[in-house]
C-alpha cells in the first residue's frame, strides 16, 4: 500500500483515507474521461474514490478501480469507495445527496442500519445534513448506528468550523466536497463570484511554501483533521495533488486561512429551498 494513504478512524472502527479522489462531472465529455482519470488517481496514490448514482459515471468509476485491481495495482482492501444511493432508492439532490422530509429521515437511517447490517455497506454517513437534522439521527430512539461522517461543501470561503467542531464533538468524520471552490462550475456560480484559487492571500501563501494555491487549500482542511475530496481530470493536478503530504502548514499561517472565510457557498442548491427540510437555513 502507498505510504502516503493517511487515514482517520470512523467510530464504527472502519477508517477512511484522508485525501479522496471526486468524480462529479457537469458535462458529458468529462463523464466520459471518468475512467481514464480514476485509474490515474489510483496509480498516483488515491485509494479513496468518491461518487455517486446520480453522476452517471459509477459504470466507468467501478471499471477503473476493477482494471486496477486486475493488473495488481491495488487490492479491493486497499479501496475505500463512497457511493450514495440512487434516486429510484431515495429522493435526492443533484449531488447524491438525501432529501429528506422530517418525517422520513429517521426511517431512512433505519434502513440504512439495515444495510450495513446485511453486508451490503461497511460504514453508513450522511451528506448536506445541518446540526439540527443530525442531532435528530443522534438523539433517535433505538439508534444502533450513529453517522460516521457528514460530508459538505467546505473550503477557505466556508470553512465550516462551527459544523467542525459539533461532529468531532460527536465522533463523527467531516468530509469536504468542493475544497478547491468553484471549479469554474459556471452553471453554479454568477460571473461575479470570486474564484477561491486566485484569491490573494491563497496566492501569497503558496508562493511562502512554494506549493500551487490549490495544495494550500487542501492542506489547510488535512491540518483541521477533514477528510477532502480532491477533483480533476488533468493528470498532471491529479499527480501534484498527491504531494499534499509532503509539507505542513505553521500555525499561524493557519489563523491567516481562517480569515478568509466568508459564508460564501458554491453549491447553495437553491433550487431546493422550498423543501420543508432545506438544510441550508440554519447557522450550520
Amino acid at each position: 500500500m502507498n505510504s502516503k494513504v493517511q487515514k482517520i478512524e470512523f467510530n464504527d472502527g472502519h477508517s477512511i483515507p484522508v485525501l479522496g479522489f471526486g468524480t462529479y462531472a457537469t458535462e458529458e465529455h468529462l463523464k466520459k474521461k471518468s475512467m481514464e482519470s480514476t485509474k490515474i488517481a489510483i496509480d498516483v496514490g488515491f485509494h479513496h474514490i468518491d461518487c455517486s448514482h446520480l453522476y452517471q459515471n459509477e459504470e466507468e468509476v467501478g471499471q477503473a478501480i476493477r482494471s486496477k485491481i486486475e493488473d495488481g495495482t491495488v487490492k479491493r482492501e486497499d479501496i475505500f469507495y463512497t457511493s450514495k444511493p440512487g434516486d429510484e432508492l431515495l429522493p435526492q439532490d443533484e449531488h447524491g445527496n438525501l432529501i429528506l422530509d422530517t418525517v422520513d429521515l429517521c426511517d431512512t437511517w433505519e434502513a440504512m442500519e439495515k444495510c450495513k447490517d446485511a453486508g451490503l455497506a461497511k460504514s453508513i454517513g450522511v451528506s448536506n445534513f445541518n446540526r439540527r437534522q443530525l442531532e435528530m439521527i443522534l438523539n433517535k430512539p433505538g439508534l444502533k448506528y450513529k453517522p460516521v461522517c457528514n460530508q459538505v461543501e467546505c473550503h477557505l470561503y466556508l470553512n465550516q468550523s462551527k459544523m467542525l467542531s459539533y461532529c468531532k464533538m460527536n465522533d463523527i468524520v467531516l468530509v469536504a466536497y468542493g475544497a478547491l471552490g468553484t471549479q469554474r462550475y459556471k452553471h453554479c456560480i454568477n460571473e461575479d463570484t470570486p474564484v477561491l484559487l486566485d484569491d490573494p492571500v491563497l496566492c501569497a501563501m503558496a508562493k511562502k511554501y512554494k506549493r500551487t494555491p490549490a495544495l494550500i487549500a487542501l492542506r489547510y482542511q488535512l491540518e483541521r483533521g477533514i477528510v477532502v475530496l480532491a477533483k480533476s481530470f488533468n493528470e498532471e493536478r491529479i499527480r501534484e495533488n498527491m504531494q499534499v503530504f509532503d509539507f505542513q502548514l505553521a500555525s499561524d499561517d493557519m489563523e491567516i486561512l481562517d480569515g478568509l472565510d466568508r459564508n460564501l457557498r458554491y453549491f447553495p442548491a437553491n433550487m431546493f429551498n422550498a423543501h420543508p427540510n432545506f438544510p441550508f437555513f440554519d447557522e450550520y
